[in-house]
């Protein structure tokens, strides 16, 4: 397969501007700190190198890795996966879900269809008035929201959705609030803290056209309490260029009932 040339985010420093970082009081970077990636620059294998600007820490836990590797696109959402509308949904049975590809089991997109098939239909129902019938898809839907599992991957693919369009304020929502979240993009060090983390996302979307092709295969899902992780591999492409690969981590906490993203780790694997 073809290795993907798609070029730096910026070849000029942005990194000091205002949208990236909330708190400019507490983070100052200086410009002519940062080390550009130029558009040109290709790793030994083949693949573009990060597109993000290589930064010292300073002042705060943005920690650019000055030791980039070589890496393939970035970006991660979810296209091209199947989804499974069930004719009966009062009748969905509890998700056992391993991997996204499997045929016999639910996906986190089609478990978002159904979540929001289950949630039109008890809208008619109830307009119909038909009681009986609204009772048996409300339990439904809360069986659907109360497996552990299903909500863990309703919750990764509402967040590769988000990522897929480019919706800044609908990656915001999906994110835990707090100090302890931490993003790691394919080629740089961990960043830490709610704010920080939201700047990098707009600062890594400023300049690619949405929708992004991206395709989530080998998925696996584990919870325990009120803790869960998806791992998976991101086949990721934007316009005018090859794919991209990455084994993605992604962690989600439950708070209040609902599934947030805590933690994203993404790093490039070979074609």
């Amino acid at each position: 397969m073809e290795a993907s040339n798609f070029s730096a985010l910026y070849m000029k420093p942005r990194l000091n501007r205002s949208s990236f970082f909330k708190h400019a009081s507490d983070v100052m970077l200086d410009s002519r700190e940062c080390t550009l990636v130029p558009r040109s620059c290709i790793g030994s294998g083949g693949m573009s190198r990060h597109h993000l600007p290589m930064c010292p820490q300073k002042g705060s836990n943005l920690a650019f890795s000055a030791n980039m590797r070589a890496g393939a696109n970035f970006l991660p959402a979810s296209n091209g996966l199947t989804s499974r509308q069930a004719s009966r949904p009062h009748s969905l049975k509890s998700c056992q879900v391993t991997r996204e590809e499997s045929g016999g089991t639910l996906s986190g997109e089609s478990i978002l269809l159904t979540e929001k098939t289950l949630e039109r239909e008890l809208q008619v129902a109830i307009k119909e008035e038909n009681y009986a019938q609204a009772a048996k898809i409300r339990d439904s839907l809360r069986l659907l929201q109360e497996d552990s599992k299903a909500s863990v991957l309703a919750a990764n693919a509402r967040f590769y959705n988000s990522f897929r369009n480019g919706d800044l304020a609908a990656m915001q929502a999906l994110w835990s609030k707090g100090e302890h979240v931490c993003v790691v993009h394919p080629g740089v060090s961990g960043i830490s803290g709610y704010d920080l983390v939201m700047g990098s996302w707009e600062f890594v979307w400023a300049d690619y056209e949405f929708p992004l092709e991206i395709e989530i295969k080998d998925v696996q899902v584990h919870v325990r309490g009120d803790v869960g992780y998806v791992t998976c591999i991101e086949m990721v492409r934007t316009k005018g260029s090859s794919w991209g690969r990455h084994f993605a981590t992604n962690v989600f906490e439950r708070v209040d009932g609902q599934w947030f993203i805590c933690i994203h780790h993404a790093s490039y694997v070979d074609l």
